[in-house]
């Protein structure tokens, strides 16, 4: 099999084998349903027992098809999302705070004299990243912005990164 084929095959998740937290997860899941008296206890062992002897995810799927989304995994999500969010944020982070000490060197290795110049440039980098982090850890957390905003600022630098590929042609030839 080549490598676009399997690659493509790896898209159709249903197929794709699971691990034991996976099971721990849905079996948690269905502990709590049964609590709100959706399963019966026979139903739910029988699903337990189906659910250590799955092997992928469509088996898993199928053990919670006729059942609502269960509190377990709306939280499980939202610790997830905000996982990522938070990766994404100190990244942005850490090119900021990059710009902001080599600004800083700059101005000390240049005799650090008059006003504190690099505070105007660590001002403007940092703001959006603040902005972000207030909106994601504060006390009104918004996470669809933040999300939004991210994929804003990834995107513009995507456009400028094609536009200076296109504009520079290499070396003069002679």
């Amino acid at each position: 099999m080549d490598v676009v084929g399997y690659i493509q095959g790896m898209a159709d998740l249903s197929s794709m084998r699971v691990a034991d937290d996976e099971r721990e997860q849905l079996i948690d899941e269905l502990r709590e349903h049964a609590g709100a008296g959706r399963l019966t206890s026979e139903e739910l062992e029988d699903r337990i027992g189906e659910a250590y002897k799955a092997t992928t995810r469509a088996h898993l799927d199928a053990l919670r098809s006729d059942l609502p989304v269960s509190s377990t995994s709306v939280k499980l999500a939202l610790v997830k999302r905000k996982s990522h969010l938070r990766r994404r944020l100190v990244q942005e982070a850490g090119g900021s705070i990059g710009v902001s000490l080599l600004s800083v060197g700059i101005w000390l290795a240049s005799g650090p004299s008059g006003s504190f110049w690099p505070g105007w440039v660590i001002g403007v980098t940092l703001i959006p990243v603040v902005r972000d982090a207030w909106h994601l850890f504060g006390p009104a957390s918004d996470l669809e912005l933040v999300e939004a905003r991210q994929q804003a600022r990834h995107e513009r630098n995507l456009e400028r990164g094609r536009r200076r590929r296109h504009r520079y042609r290499g070396l003069p030839r002679p």
